[in-house]
């Protein structure tokens, strides 16, 4: 398995995952127009976002984005991840352990940033299972939010 930064060619893959992700944990049928068009910025913005791929002989079976927040409690970065996916043929594989790890490993290697966070669908226990057993533990916090611009 090889984990590496996404790349412009990845933009299908990536958009396909990011369907079956929306219609796997909320039900949502995203917009594949409008997921086209924030996946391709992501991919040309690092600042943006940054997306890593898992590799399997050449074939791509997982993935994760990561932004960042600053900190100012903690003058740092935190990276969040988003948009996970293992295909369901490479589950319970290791892959996303592998994106994981070597994001954390990129992470802890940059000074500026100081720690890890993602969200998890509140009824997707399979997910939260899993992000506890690789020390992703419950922040304590609930998200609140106010969005204008819907995936439709």
């Amino acid at each position: 398995m090889i984990i590496r930064p996404a790349q412009l060619s990845d933009l299908p893959v990536i958009v396909e995952f990011n369907r079956q992700l929306a219609l796997e944990t909320e039900s949502i049928t995203l917009s594949v127009e409008l997921l086209t068009q924030g996946v391709q910025a992501a991919l040309l913005d690092s600042q943006k976002a940054r997306y890593f791929v898992a590799e399997i002989e050449g074939v791509v079976v997982g993935q994760l984005m990561h932004t960042r927040e600053w900190s100012d409690w903690r003058n740092g970065d935190i990276w969040w991840l988003q948009s996970v996916y293992v295909h369901p043929d490479h589950r319970q594989q290791g892959v996303f352990r592998q994106l994981i790890e070597t994001l954390t490993t990129e992470a802890q290697a940059n000074t500026q940033v100081v720690g890890l966070r993602l969200y998890v669908e509140e009824h997707n226990d399979r997910a939260a299972a899993t992000y506890d057993r690789l020390g992703l533990s419950e922040a304590g916090y609930v998200v609140r939010e106010r969005i204008w611009r819907t995936w439709e």
